[in-house]
């Protein structure tokens, strides 16, 4: 409590209260004790002519007496009152207070216009808000709630305010255009008539006609990618963690590669195979004399795209779920005569849930709100994620049918995260537990370990053919005329050189490079620490509205990219939060749009995990901080590597989601490839594609290297085969 009043007085005194653009710390910290717009709080209050700045400070010296009293329920009160009043009044006057005076209009006729405006907050309004809020916590868990743990009233609090601020506000803002007409009006039969169209719920695939509408499109599109994804996933999973240690290797390696792929490069290298001028059909053409078509151009490019992009997912998921079956839980079905068949099928499969069904969820979420394949190999297969992009960026603009349609993506969503409550339901998966299982991992049955052969090593090999032929444009002089082996597409985008001030970054893409590599390596800690504190929340913890948390946390997978882009710059565009046009922009955006992965692989490692680790470790007086620092982490370390490696990969790959937010200063890696799509530059774009890869595969590498296996006590070989004696 007194390190939180501290520090929000040390940033009422000593950090400038609103944000400062386009000026280094270093010039503007000496200003806080000034005139200037980098003024700290007190002074601001003091002497700018904005009283309304002493409610922070009011709150926390209330805080501060209520710190003095002894724990109970009196100090929570005052803590509550101080930290959640002081809260209110700050963010209130900065909602009603902007740029331009009031924000509401009607206020300059009740109480006159102001003589001073507000800008966005910067740091030492974003600590104080911050310590204030954590006070209140405090001083509601002193009144009982949350069974009187400050750790879990902060992080309940302190998260659904993020999920708020960072999701929920901005979406409903973008979706609230929905409702509107074209003259700004509320209005629901706006919001049907564009909805109720052929073009969305259209059924003419069926009767004969030339295709349906999007919704369904994109329905059936989204149950064949998560029911593909989770298969595959779950056969690789089974694949590297019982088939030998010699597969787990190579097959880490071999599934990951699609998810450190940059956009567009695995739809190319589909194309070059599939196309009309491809492999495939040049085959057909030349052997059985079948003339070429663009069969390949819709469902079947979009899913099989798809199946390599979230495979990946639904392996890391599948991972940890399978190292965490107890071997002990299978050898009692084995000394219970039966086979390896059927304690497969009735023991470690049903067990297999809650990562099954978590797998299925992100897979469908990641489908429907996929835009990159559907366009590169979509042809007129149309789902709503690209419908929604141009609706936004096309001629027409109409921001109202963009935001109907994201309605739509949204409510299946919640569809499918509801039903997989329903088949979860209240079972319990816990395999984990303080007991010792130094038993040996079941080996596959021989029919279930052949078809899992029979599946996986084939999709590894079209695998390697798909990136061999990608990754071939990076080193000819041009994609698809002349394929003279040359390294000038590496050298414009990569070249160093030597001057009189020493070494020069020439290469045209060692910007976009660096401030990509800056803005993931920030993101992807921060992505992966708030993602499984909010699995834990929601696992271990039991609060009013936690559905509402758990959805909170999913909402930003269901809405496209696009969607949630345009959103941040409408909501961040004006006080209070100023945020268009910076880093932090882009960083929150990668956060959040990443955050579910995080929370779904915690959630699935959560199930595993018996209650009475966490109870043994609090019963020896040890704080919930070090309960989940010493007992827990540990323990979901396939998590962690999962939530760490596919936020850093996708802040590094991701296009959809920050394409409207892109400056000239913060310029990215996928934007600029982009770029050079657009102008022609296969070549530059696919070696820069390829340096990418290589440093991706490395970060992924040092991830698993820092963070480590999860340590089970449990040995790697398979066990024998055991002959029972019949009865």
């Amino acid at each position: 409590m007194w390190a939180c009043i501290l520090a929000g007085c040390l940033a009422y005194l000593l950090l400038p209260w609103y944000a400062v653009q386009d000026t280094a710390w270093y010039e503007v910290l000496p200003q806080v004790f000034g005139p200037a717009e980098a003024a700290n709080g007190i002074w601001q209050a003091a002497y700018q002519g904005r009283p309304w700045l002493f409610a922070g400070a009011a709150g926390l010296i209330v805080c501060a007496l209520g710190a003095l009293l002894p724990p109970g329920r009196a100090q929570g009160h005052v803590l509550a009152l101080g930290g959640g009043v002081g809260l209110v009044l700050l963010v209130g006057a900065g909602l009603l207070i902007g740029a331009r005076g009031w924000s509401v209009g009607s206020f300059n006729t009740m109480f006159g216009e102001l003589p001073v405006n507000q800008f966005g907050m910067g740091a030492g309004a974003s600590v104080v808000l911050t310590m204030l809020l954590m006070l209140a916590a405090f001083g509601i868990a002193r009144q009982g709630y949350f069974k009187g743990d400050l750790f879990v009233s902060a992080a309940v609090l302190g998260c659904a305010v993020l999920l708020a601020v960072f999701i929920a506000y901005p979406v409903s803002k973008a979706l609230g255009g929905a409702f509107l007409d074209e003259d700004g009006r509320a209005s629901l039969s706006a919001f049907v008539a564009r909805i109720a169209t052929e073009r969305v719920w259209g059924l003419g695939c069926l009767a004969g006609g030339v295709r349906c509408g999007v919704a369904w499109n994109t329905l059936v599109l989204a149950l064949l990618t998560a029911a593909g994804t989770t298969f595959l996933g779950t056969s690789m999973a089974l694949m590297a963690e019982r088939s030998g240690r010699r597969w787990q290797a190579p097959m880490r390696v071999l599934a990951l590669l699609p998810i450190i792929t940059p956009p567009f490069v695995v739809g190319l290298g589909l194309i070059l195979l599939f196309g009309r001028a491809g492999v495939v059909n040049q085959l057909l053409e030349n052997v059985f004399g079948i003339e070429p078509t663009r069969w390949f151009y819709g469902l079947p490019g979009i899913l099989v795209a798809q199946l390599f992009a979230f495979t990946p997912i639904a392996f890391m998921i599948m991972r940890g779920v399978v190292q965490g079956v107890a071997p002990s839980l299978e050898e009692a079905a084995l000394m219970l005569r039966a086979d390896r068949r059927r304690a497969f099928f009735t023991v470690t499969l049903p067990l297999l849930k809650p990562g099954l069904a978590n797998a299925f969820l992100v897979g469908f979420i990641e489908s429907i709100a996929d835009f990159g394949n559907p366009v590169v190999v979509g042809g007129q297969y149309s789902v709503l994620s690209t419908d929604i992009f141009f609706a936004i960026v096309g001629a027409q603009y109409d921001q109202g049918r963009a935001a109907s349609l994201a309605w739509v993506l949204t409510l299946f969503a919640l569809a499918v995260f509801a039903i997989q409550r329903g088949v979860l339901g209240r079972s319990n998966f816990t395999t984990v537990s303080g007991k010792g299982d130094a038993g040996i991992p079941m080996a596959l049955p021989d029919g279930v370990r052949r078809t899992i052969y029979a599946v996986v090593l084939p999709w590894i090999a079209f695998t390697l053919v798909v990136y061999l032929f990608a990754f071939a444009g990076g080193f000819v002089q041009t994609w698809g005329r002349d394929y003279t082996p040359t390294l000038a597409h590496f050298r414009t985008a990569f070249s160093l050189e030597w001057s009189e001030f020493g070494l020069v970054w020439a290469g045209t893409a060692w910007n976009s490079l660096f401030t990509t590599l800056k803005l993931a390596g920030i993101s992807a800690p921060i992505t992966a620490a708030l993602g499984l504190l909010i699995a834990w929340l929601l696992a271990r913890n039991a609060f009013r509205g936690q559905g509402a948390f758990e959805f909170a946390a999913l909402l930003a997978f269901a809405i496209p990219g696009t969607v949630l882009g345009v959103s941040y710059i409408l909501a961040f565009n004006v006080p209070p939060l100023e945020l268009t046009g910076t880093g932090l922009i882009i960083v929150l955006c990668f956060m959040f749009r990443n955050l579910p992965v995080g929370v779904r692989a915690g959630t699935a490692a959560f199930k595993q995990l018996d209650r009475s680790l966490d109870e043994a470790s609090l019963m020896l007086r040890a704080s919930t901080f070090q309960t989940l620092r010493h007992v827990v982490l540990p323990l979901l370390k396939p998590a962690l590597v999962a939530a760490l490696v596919y936020s850093f990969v996708r802040a590094m790959t991701t296009v959809s989601a920050v394409i409207f937010l892109v400056t000239a200063e913060n310029e990215l890696a996928t934007t600029y490839i982009i770029g050079r799509v657009g102008n022609g530059d296969y070549g530059i774009a696919l070696a820069y594609c390829t340096v990418l890869m290589v440093l991706m595969s490395m970060a992924v590498a040092l991830v698993q290297a820092l963070v480590g296996e999860r340590r089970l006590g449990r040995r790697k070989t398979a066990a024998p085969t055991v002959a029972v004696p019949a009865p």
